[in-house]
């Protein structure tokens, strides 16, 4: 039986076995890192160069093309590599810095703040420029940022000084912490699970916040006569709405979902889900 001291690097395991499917993976992954690549860019290109554009919700939508552009550079490039190669080992300390969890979690707390954003401009709109200046906006944007690097420094920590008995075979295209679990004692696994249970239902908490916030816009939207004026609240939200809860409901199925349910085809699905998928559809935000 191993320990942790004794693995100094994981194995992140194939996609698929057949040529076929490998080059397939590859082209699919190819073709959203690129889509991803230039929607994010041109969005930052664009809200840096106009003058026009330095208001609050593009100053935060440019924070969240820059955590994009970072997510999409870490993840797919690894379902690239996972596409083509049988498998590909990765160091103990690679493994442990998990950037992309840092990521992740300061663009849900950015998408949080844009939901209050949406209802501060709507609801209270005769207020905005009080509650939202440019002093305002940098210390939500920082407090985003700041809350995820805490958040991944905290969780990575605590997973990676857990003692690890089940070799070092990682069934996923980058370093999972629920996958990372499984190599655990099963002591271990259970002891991390409450911190586990912690994140999600402070994510749980934040998506609560931002239903609650579009169903105050909503509220206030329908309130006005004319289709045409009820049409662009609508199309801003909308997308935003379907972005969180793609990203909160299979966080929550990889993070929360017990073991005894867990399969290949299962995890990875969701894996992209969550981590592929919102950064290359948030350009549409």
């Amino acid at each position: 039986m191993s320990n942790s001291s004794s693995i100094t690097e994981f194995l992140l395991l194939a996609f698929a076995d057949t040529q076929e499917l490998q080059l397939l993976h590859f082209w699919l992954f190819l073709g959203i890192y690129l889509v991803a690549l230039l929607a994010n860019g041109l969005i930052i290109t664009a809200i840096a160069c106009d003058h026009r554009l330095h208001t609050p919700m593009y100053f935060l939508l440019l924070n969240l093309s820059l955590l994009d552009l970072g997510s999409i550079s870490i993840t797919v490039p690894k379902a690239m590599a996972n596409s083509l190669w049988d498998s590909r080992a990765i160091s103990y300390p690679g493994c442990a810095a998990q950037f992309f969890l840092f990521l992740m979690s300061a663009e849900y707390f950015l998408l949080t703040v844009m939901a209050y954003e949406r209802y501060v401009a709507i609801c209270k709109s005769l207020h905005y420029g009080t509650l939202l200046g440019s002093r305002a906006c940098v210390h939500m944007a920082a407090a985003a940022w700041g809350s995820g690097f805490l958040y991944a420094v905290l969780h990575t920590a605590n997973t990676f000084s857990l003692p690890l008995c089940q070799g070092n075979a990682v069934d996923q295209f980058f370093c999972e912490i629920p996958q990372i679990l499984k190599l655990t004692c099963s002591d271990a696994y259970f002891r991390e699970a409450w911190v586990l249970a912690v994140g999600v239902s402070f994510a749980f908490g934040c998506f609560v916040f931002i239903v609650l916030s579009y169903g105050q816009i909503f509220k206030a939207v329908l309130r006005v006569p004319s289709e045409q004026g009820q049409h662009k609240p609508f199309s801003t939200c909308f997308p935003h709405l379907t972005v969180v809860s793609l990203f909160v409901s299979t966080v929550m199925i990889a993070y929360l979902k017990p073991p005894s349910l867990s399969s290949r085809s299962l995890d990875l699905a969701v894996a992209l889900l969550y981590s592929v998928v919102p950064p290359a559809l948030n350009p549409l935000i």
